[in-house]
């Protein structure tokens, strides 16, 4: 395209007109544009092409700078220029007025020494967890009967949770005190305990079976949070720093919420407060940075953030990141009656089942494991029987492959039927719009069922292929009839109650779509339907509650915050948190949409099924493989305990760990046939489409996060084909496309945050390299999409979403959904 007819006779009126049009035209490689011209619906640009303009705009210097905000809210030079005409002129060198504060320096030979130092502390953990497991099992085996042994199972279960429960508690308070608003500098001695203390505390099972109970609340009392009575805390993000948290009283949080009392930047651990009042209540994937506050009675909506030093005041209700104020109330269930023998009733039956059933469950199929595996390859071959009871490697691999292999495959098989009948008996105790006590037989039965429909596991056997339909279908989604297209959803959908989760006809799901179908105060619950309407296309990590605003043939853009209140939107697309309408669609998303329909459609979606049944093939082999190299390495540790004080059997436990982070590398680069991605646009039913989902799928990530915070993460992204720089600090991030990101030295990487190069709009696939320049800081729950450039230095704040495209200069500071200079 060379030339574009300037209609209407709409010719520059002012300066700033005439450097727009310039400047645009040249993006668009034409020779002129109509100030009067819609950017999207006349000139066919789309949100990449315009994240170019506003860079280059940036870069001008004489003009006001431009934001993706700006762009959609006034889609003409016309009505930009006047909308922009009392910004003030950024210069160039406008990153000195947003510049962040100094990095501080940290050196390779501290990097060493830290890594080396999380190491021993490592391999000291599993010594002492060997040594007891082995006396525990000693114990247990010398029962004299089935009773016996099981009396002797739960007081094992019982001790070894108190111990891992403790440890934690004591291990805060013996290396660290009481926290306080401090910096630590990464990779310093300090450092060290700072992330023992974080590894202790994450990895302690409260976080993981009490979430949402009194107990929950307790423990984090005993590790100095000051939390008052009636307060309610669903999500798994723990806090760290808990000397720093203030909760009042009846106060709630709601899932997948940070409020964790610290942030790292610029290389350095910022430590800093999070108070908050009485009665507040914050919503789903809300995030909290350090140095914030509620006042009594207020409300944070869901994918909303407050920024650092943001106060919403008493009674308030804020929403959006950042927040800014609103009329929409949050909290929209009655109170119920929910005293303290409820609360107490509550919290005795989960320690029992826990103690009883659970604790006893897991470490008496250890024990039956160990018991049993070796003594399997003499059923197997009678006439091969060792002698004396000597278990040599044979016998060893042949135990771990039968066990392996029932063990997996019993979870595949038996796993779906349970998921598929038990919530669905369960569901019949449950009246939509019932409002319900917490902490009583309705709410565990709502635990239940929300617990046992969002394991991973399925979702990722399922997702991103034609069968995911019939999986949630079979959970008690209402999705018919179904327009099928292969990639209907992605590998990660949660929702409170499946069988109040309705998807319109025609609707396509990127991936991590939260759907909220329960209310929650600090006294009561109940549930009701979400509603997605037909013809939608919603993108990654959208959280949709009951209620939300939104109709058919609706684009729903990455991260955006689905309004509760307002007009219903139909036909367009929102984008951003608080949310703003945007194009439904570009003529560039357009261009592979005959192969949507008729024959093309059936010959693209039958390839793409018979590639995605080899996926699902692969998924299980890898899977079940890794279990099978893990029960190997763990029955020859239990076959040498007690040799040389038990040194192997530690060895052998912590190279478990290793060998599973060396495994899923390797399966990474066998999947790609050792080759890079490449930027690429075009249709679902492309094999490069096809492959991408597969590297989504395949490689197991979960055991990742036993190495944030550590030098090792780094050299397994390495492995896995990111291009890492040196010193790179990772507390928990989630990089996608792993051959298409480069990650500059001295970067700084927050827990939760996304790097993401790759966005699938409707039938059409699209990823581009990201690269993040020296000492960049990724802020927590941030989200950094596809074709991005971020300049030395610079900082994108939390919960941000950095669209993609989008160039950040050097040393500036980027916060916002969707973000822009700050």
């Amino acid at each position: 395209m060379s030339t574009l007819i300037e209609d209407r006779g709409s010719a520059a009126t002012t300066g700033a007109e005439g450097i727009f049009a310039e400047v645009l035209a040249d993006v668009l490689r034409v020779d002129r544009v109509s100030v009067d011209s819609h950017f999207f619906d006349e000139l066919g640009a789309d949100s990449l092409v315009m994240a170019h303009f506003c860079a280059r705009v940036r870069k001008r210097g004489n003009l006001p700078s431009v934001s993706m905000k700006d762009i959609y809210r006034h889609p003409t030079i016309r009505s930009l220029a006047a909308a922009l005409a009392d910004v003030a002129p950024s210069s160039p060198k406008s990153s000195v007025t947003a510049a962040i504060e100094a990095a501080t320096p940290t050196s390779t030979l501290e990097y060493i020494l830290c890594g080396a130092l999380q190491l021993l502390f490592f391999l000291g953990f599993c010594y002492v967890a060997a040594v007891a497991a082995g006396v525990g099992y000693e114990w247990i085996s010398a029962g004299s009967n089935g009773v016996d042994i099981y009396v002797r199972l739960v007081l094992a279960s019982v001790a070894a949770f108190l111990v891992v429960c403790t440890l934690p508690i004591l291990a805060k308070w013996m290396l660290i005190g009481r926290w306080k608003p401090e910096q630590i500098r990464i990779w310093s001695l300090a450092y060290v305990r700072f992330w023992i203390v974080k590894t202790l505390i994450r990895s302690n099972p409260c976080a993981l079976l009490f979430v949402g109970s009194p107990l929950y609340v307790r423990y984090l009392r005993a590790l100095g949070a000051k939390i008052g009575p009636g307060v309610v805390i669903f999500s798994r993000r723990v806090p760290v720093c808990t000397d720093l948290l203030t909760i009042g009283a009846g106060t709630v949080i709601r899932k997948e919420s940070f409020f964790l009392c610290y942030r790292a930047q610029a290389g350095r651990i910022e430590t800093g407060t999070v108070t908050l009042g009485r009665d507040v209540f914050i919503g789903e994937k809300a995030v909290l940075d350090i140095n914030t506050s509620m006042g009594d009675g207020a409300q944070l909506g869901h994918a909303s953030a407050l920024h650092s030093g943001q106060a919403v005041p008493d009674g308030e209700r804020w929403h959006g990141s950042p927040a800014q104020r609103t009329d929409v109330n949050y909290l929209r269930v009655a109170s119920a009656r929910c005293g303290t023998l409820r609360r107490v009733s509550f919290c005795a039956l989960t320690l029992l089942l826990v103690c009883l059933v659970y604790l006893p469950l897991m470490e008496g199929s250890v024990e039956l494991l160990v018991a049993v595996a070796p003594s399997l390859n003499n059923v197997l071959n009678p006439g091969l029987a060792t002698n004396a009871g000597v278990v040599t490697s044979r016998d060893l691999i042949i135990g771990a492959l039968v066990v392996s292999l029932l063990f997996f495959f019993g979870v595949v098989l038996v796993g779906p039927l349970l998921v598929f009948t038990v919530p669905r008996v369960l569901n019949l105790f449950l009246k939509p719009g019932t409002v319900y006590p917490l902490y009583g037989f309705h709410d565990r039965v709502h635990r239940v069922i929300t617990r046992m429909t969002t394991i991973r596991f399925f979702l990722h056997l399922f997702g991103d292929s034609s069968y995911i339909v019939h999986y949630l279908q079979a959970l008690g989604y209402h999705l018919s009839p179904v327009d099928q297209t292969g990639s209907n959803f992605g590998i990660a959908v949660k929702q409170a109650n499946p069988f109040l989760c309705s998807v319109g006809t025609g609707t396509m799901v990127a991936d991590g779509l939260f759907l909220v179908n329960d209310e929650v105060s600090s006294t009561s619950f109940s549930v009701s339907r979400a509603s997605i309407g037909r013809d939608n296309f919603v993108g990654n990590d959208v959280v949709y509650p009951a209620g939300g605003r939104t109709g058919d043939n609706c684009l729903l853009g990455t991260k955006a915050m689905i309004p509760l209140d307002g007009k219903v939107h139909e036909g367009v697309g929102l984008l951003g948190s608080p949310p703003f309408e945007i194009p439904r669609s570009v003529e560039r998303d357009s261009r592979f949409d005959h192969l949507r329909t008729g024959e093309a459609l059936r010959r693209g979606l039958a390839a793409k099924n018979r590639y995605n049944l080899r996926t699902i093939g692969l998924f299980l082999f890898a899977r079940w493989l890794g279990v099978f190299l893990v029960t190997v390495l763990d029955l020859a540790a239990f076959e040498l305990y007690g040799a040389y004080a038990n040194v192997p059997m530690a060895a052998l436990f912590s190279l478990s760990l290793l060998i599973s982070a060396l495994y899923y590398a390797l399966v990474e680069r066998c999947v790609a046939g050792f080759h890079s991605l490449r930027p690429t646009i075009c249709s679902i039913y492309d094999p490069q489409f096809w492959l991408d989902e597969r590297l989504w799928k395949v490689p197991a990530l979960e055991y990742l996060h036993a190495f944030d915070g550590t030098p090792f993460k780094n050299v397994i992204w390495r492995l896995m084909g990111v291009r890492i720089g040196r010193r790179v600090f990772d507390d928990g991030v989630h990089i996608s496309e792993r051959t298409l990101t480069t990650i500059g030295d001295d970067c700084v990487l927050n827990t939760g945050s996304k790097i993401q190069c790759h966005s699938q709009e409707d039938g059409t696939f699209k990823s581009d390299r990201s690269t993040l320049g020296v000492g960049c800081t990724i802020g927590v729950g941030a989200f950094v999409h596809y074709g991005v450039t971020m300049g030395d230095g610079s900082l994108l704040a939390a919960d941000s979403f950095l669209m993609k495209g989008e160039e950040v200069p050097a040393h500036a500071r980027w916060g916002g959904n969707p973000a822009r200079e700050m």
